[in-house]
């Protein structure tokens, strides 16, 4: 709302400094600030509120060390994340680009279950909280929005460059070329980008194409099919990530401020050039939701870190997984998620190799046998001994390191 107040107030009266409010950079700037400002000041508040109403976690014992002095403590905490994202991403966004319009609607959409779930446990008094088809119910749901959005609407496109020999050409014509007329003209395309791989660009209709060209009017479902698949598990990990303090908020701020960087380069004409990565028009709108988020994420932290003072619940976690996978998909970098999110991957891969082994051992030997001393993967550290606050700071210098992996991507090939 503020964008189209200055832009207005620029374009009819020349406001002094309005026009700072066209650039992406400044209004990512004030998005962070605004978020912090938000989830520190208005969060203290939010936890007062949940304590009165009496919303606090109750706690299974599950022999981990100084788990019985977390019971109590306010959780559905995910709100001040909401809200410190929602509020500076109305204020500063354009709000009719589309890429903006789908992670606000992720935002409510997950935010919603995970409420519903964090609700019924709490005042329904049903400790299993809403039942697991219905969260994954609302997953498909969110995947099928997403997916059928980013492959049918006009406004997400890609630009390719012209072949070298064409380039060539124009620049010896007109050595002060743009940038943007090395480029083609926008075009639909279900291309998306394979990490590591020298001509990395891969696109789904190849799936089903190499059994009849005539099937590329099908790619939508295969499209769709893989965005239902990557949210979902995205947003179970993370749901599952959300054991000890401040583990999921500061992995995730990680995850999204890398992906905020691939969001800005994959924007910017002359940055997607120089690195000869796949252009994307207007998706570079998504740093300012992306700024506001990583301010959400860490003026949350102020009050999750050891000893956590609130919980964000499902109502955070569900949330937060859910935007960091339309993100990826939408800067065509999800197959750069088993990497980016590897400590969601481990934490996932932990209780199926858990319960999987569980079931395997009980069927054969009569007597199940287990892998980790207890999943999640965290669980397993806690049951070695080592303090949650430790186990905390080395998950995020591995978050650190796979972030920086996801990044040399862009020239690794």
């Amino acid at each position: 709302m503020l964008y189209y107040l200055f832009e207005y107030l620029e374009k009819q009266y020349q406001f002094p400094g309005a026009s700072l409010f066209g650039f992406i950079t400044f209004r990512a700037a004030m998005a962070i600030i605004l978020s912090l400002l938000i989830s520190t000041i208005f969060g203290k508040r939010i936890i007062k509120f949940l304590r009165r109403q009496q919303v606090g976690e109750t706690i299974r014992d599950l022999g981990l060390e100084g788990q019985v002095e977390k019971a109590g403590t306010p959780t559905m905490g995910g709100i001040i994340i909401i809200l410190a994202t929602l509020i500076p991403v109305l204020l500063l966004a354009k709000l009719e680009n589309i890429y903006v319009i789908l992670l606000i609607v992720t935002t409510v959409w997950m935010g919603t279950i995970g409420f519903i779930d964090d609700y019924i446990k709490k005042f329904k008094n049903d400790k299993e909280g809403l039942k697991g088809r219905f969260k994954v119910l609302g997953q498909v749901g969110l995947g099928i929005i997403v997916g059928a959005t980013l492959f049918f609407s006009n406004d997400v496109t890609i630009k390719e460059e012209l072949p070298i020999e064409e380039q060539r050409v124009l620049l010896a014509e007109n050595p002060d070329l743009p940038a943007a007329k090395l480029f083609d003209v926008e075009e639909k395309s279900t291309k998306t980008t394979i990490p590591f791989v020298k001509n990395n660009e891969f696109d789904y209709s190849d799936l089903i194409t190499w059994i009849s060209p005539n099937l590329k009017q099908y790619a939508w479902v295969i499209f769709i099919l893989v965005s239902i698949f990557i949210i979902t598990a995205v947003s179970n990990g993370a749901n599952l990530t959300d054991g000890i303090d401040g583990l999921a908020a500061g992995t995730s701020a990680i995850i999204v401020l890398t992906l905020g960087i691939f969001a800005w380069v994959s924007g910017n004409i002359i940055f997607s050039q120089y690195l000869n990565i796949m252009y994307i028009p207007r998706v570079e709108e998504i740093t300012i939701y992306i700024a506001a988020f990583v301010g959400a994420l860490i003026g949350f932290l102020w009050y999750n870190t050891y000893p956590a003072q609130v919980f964000m619940g499902d109502t955070g976690s569900l949330t937060i997984g859910g935007i960091i996978a339309v993100i990826a998909i939408a800067v065509r970098k999800e197959w750069l998620i088993p990497v980016l999110c590897g400590i969601f991957l481990a934490e996932n891969l932990s209780v199926v190799m858990q319960v999987s082994w569980f079931k395997y051992t009980r069927k054969k030997y009569g007597e199940g046998r287990r892998i980790f001393k207890m999943s999640p993967l965290h669980h397993h550290y806690q049951k070695s001994g080592y303090h949650e606050s430790k186990i905390v700071t080395r998950f995020w210098i591995v978050g650190i390191l796979l972030a920086i992996i996801s990044i040399v991507t862009l020239k690794i090939r």
